[in-house]
């Protein structure tokens, strides 16, 4: 790992050590031509003492599945709106390792600077494992936008404060858009070209849906929010 950090914290250092580990994100595009996209996706088993992560390897640009990896531990952090990433990175990390050779890019379902404290799961994961990574949210943690056209493709900048966080996406025409964000070394423009290049006839990417049919084994242990850190 490019970093490293305790896990057994209290939710007050958690977020003592987001806000310190913010900083140290990348803004800027540092990938050329990904030949490895990974999707990101972690369910539950055991009623929620069981972390269950999912990684998915595609091909890029043909999105052909090429790996999958799954990794399961004992959730010790609990469900925190905002510390997402304290109760699933740990069993991530431990999919990544089970990998032939790491992702050239990951896609995580959750946020990545679009976070009250501008550092989401995919800020984490990224800079723990210096892998460009970006987050693919379903909903939206914070931040306002204007009205975003219904057509496939379109996208407006995600507002918090007066700063840009992230991108509202329609990735699907006339259906509910996605929001996308910088994770880890990469802008927010590659950001959204690489979601909607691995975005097909459904509304998530393929990435994200390859990894959320892995990972998904009892979405009722979490909070429907759970996604949303």
């Amino acid at each position: 790992m490019a970093l490293s950090h305790p896990w057994n914290l209290i939710p007050k250092d958690a977020i003592a050590l987001q806000k310190q580990l913010s900083s140290q994100v990348i803004q800027v595009d540092q990938m050329r031509n990904p030949q490895r996209i990974a999707g990101v996706d972690v369910g539950f088993e055991a009623a929620g003492k069981v972390t269950r992560a999912a990684i998915a390897i595609l091909e890029f640009p043909s999105l052909q599945l090429v790996e999958q990896a799954i990794a399961r531990v004992p959730t010790r952090f609990p469900y925190i709106p905002g510390l997402l990433s304290f109760r699933e990175v740990p069993a991530i990390l431990q999919a990544i390792e089970k990998l032939s050779c790491p992702p050239d890019l990951l896609l995580c379902d959750g946020q990545g600077l679009a976070h009250p404290r501008r550092f989401g799961l995919a800020c984490h994961l990224g800079l723990l494992t210096d892998i460009p990574s970006i987050g693919v949210a379903k909903t939206r943690l914070i931040g306002t936008h204007q009205a975003l056209s219904q057509k496939k493709g379109s996208w407006l900048p995600l507002i918090d404060r007066e700063e840009v966080i992230g991108a509202v996406v329609r990735s699907r025409s006339g259906v509910k858009p996605i929001y996308v964000s910088i994770g880890h070394r990469i802008s927010l423009s590659s950001a959204v070209n690489y979601v909607l290049a691995a975005t097909t006839h459904y509304k998530l990417p393929e990435t994200t849906r390859a990894a959320h049919h892995l990972a998904s084994v009892d979405k009722s242990a979490v909070s429907g929010a759970s996604r949303r850190g």
